[in-house]
């Protein structure tokens, strides 16, 4: 977390954090990390340590406890969830991993379950360690299924870490200071969620999805791309306009380009279907899952595919060591079979309605509140200078970051101004309306 420069009340702000959180014990072990680790942005230095994760509750060295609406949306079930756990350690007494070119029951379970659980027609899949794996091999599939090399995708979006992630991603945070060019042939255009779009000026149905038209235009004027891929919905979080996904789906059928949707941090339940792009009616040909598969506890994604795009068996597109862990299939058997059983997914939806529902009666009319928007459990503030020019106000937006985070609430901001809200769907009411309420009174205060 950077706090702003020259914002003095910021800085007040985080030094109050770090007085009130920082002991000797954390003190040390934040100067240990900072002397072992590589630096980099977002991740190290740290901002605080952490001793015990349970249930929707991290810990750190200090005693603090904090309900995590971030997670790095791993935490749909929470952390530890006992199933899960009993699962994986039933599996590391019974098998505990699978050489390549050896196949185990429990791994080819997965790959069937994702199978049923997709769109009929995406029945062929692979498993990997982490989400940019995941996207690097649906890229590897995009290409040898349409003989083609360009994609397309959108500024400000995530896809990994990665080389092939970071190209076809456009978050400036993954893409500077890397001496040489990406990935050749990741081109990007503009993303859904324009200032029409966004606050109704004049909105989607005046501006006829020019947006999703300029999709189209790209996918003609260039012609040979082979692949759009996309979040379905941000995680910032920014939901697309009515019909946006159908005209791109359109704009790729007839341009022979596939459409790979991103699933990492969205998939699984978390707003409110089993797959976000559920809700606007379409079929992707690729989809990447990722993040929770792995039940909060160990990694896993997977890529999940059409059975016709079953093309590349001369070469190696994903030939990981741990391609079919068993140990780590279990785990994401284990997860699925608590989100069915539980019945998070409709949860999720109920939940994330009455959350969204709730800022905006209490929030929608305070100054510094610009957009209130989500689906499920998956929902953001966005922080302004004024509702009239919505112009971002990230030093406001972190004030309130600190002053949640010393009531007991951790969440992370996103585009420098968006309280990005996303609990695990296992929470339980009480403690969302908590949660809820302390931000309420943030924003307040600091308004």
């Amino acid at each position: 977390m950077k706090h702003t420069e020259g914002d003095a009340n910021t800085s007040v702000a985080r030094a109050t954090w770090d007085s009130a959180a920082v002991d000797p014990q954390t003190r040390d072990l934040l100067d240990r990390d900072a002397r072992a680790f590589l630096h980099q942005s977002l991740s190290s230095p740290c901002l605080s340590t952490i001793v015990r994760a349970e249930g929707i509750w991290i810990e750190d060295t200090a005693g603090r406890r904090f309900m995590d609406f971030h997670g790095n949306s791993v935490h749909h079930l929470g952390y530890g969830h006992p199933h899960v756990v009993a699962a994986i350690k039933d599996q590391l007494d019974s098998l505990p991993f699978s050489p390549r070119r050896f196949t185990n029951d429990v791994s080819v379970t997965l790959a069937e379950r994702l199978g049923q659980l997709a769109p009929a027609g995406l029945d062929k899949v692979l498993f990997t360690t982490g989400g940019s794996d995941a996207i690097e091999v649906a890229l590897k599939i995009a290409r040898a299924a349409t003989g083609r090399f360009k994609t397309l995708s959108f500024w400000d979006s995530f896809h990994g870490a990665g080389f092939g992630a970071a190209s076809v991603g456009g978050e400036a945070t993954f893409r500077s200071h890397i001496a040489g060019p990406l990935l050749p042939g990741a081109e990007h255009i503009a993303p859904f969620h324009c200032y029409h779009c966004a606050y109704g000026h004049p909105g989607p149905d005046q501006c006829g999805l020019a947006c999703a038209r300029m999709v189209d235009y790209v996918l003609g004027r260039e012609g040979d791309v082979a692949a759009v891929i996309a979040e379905p919905m941000r995680a910032t979080p920014v939901v697309p306009p009515p019909g946006y996904w159908q005209a791109v789906q359109a704009a790729c059928h007839r341009h022979g380009t596939l459409l790979i949707m991103d699933e990492i941090p969205t998939g699984l339940g978390k707003t409110g279907q089993f797959f976000a792009f559920g809700h606007d009616g379409i079929t992707p040909d690729i989809v990447t899952l990722g993040k929770a598969l792995g039940g909060g506890v160990l990694p896993l994604a997977a890529v999940v595919a059409r059975s016709d795009l079953d093309v590349a068996g001369e070469f190696a597109i994903g030939h990981y060591t741990h391609e079919k862990n068993p140990v780590t299939a279990r785990a994401g058997l284990a997860t699925l079979q608590v989100i069915e059983e539980d019945g998070l997914v409709d949860r999720a939806a109920r939940l994330g309605t009455a959350a969204i529902d709730r800022l905006r009666d209490s929030l929608g009319t305070l100054p510094h509140v610009g957009d209130i928007r989500g689906r499920g459990l998956m929902f953001g503030v966005e922080i302004v200078t004024d509702c009239d020019s919505r112009q971002p106000d990230p030093g406001r937006a972190e004030r309130i970051f600190y002053a949640c985070l010393a009531e007991g609430l951790s969440f992370k901001i996103s585009a420098g101004n968006v309280l990005t809200l996303s609990p695990p769907m296992v929470i339980a009411e009480a403690d969302l309306h908590r949660a809820l309420k302390i931000v309420e009174t943030a924003i307040r205060d600091i308004a």
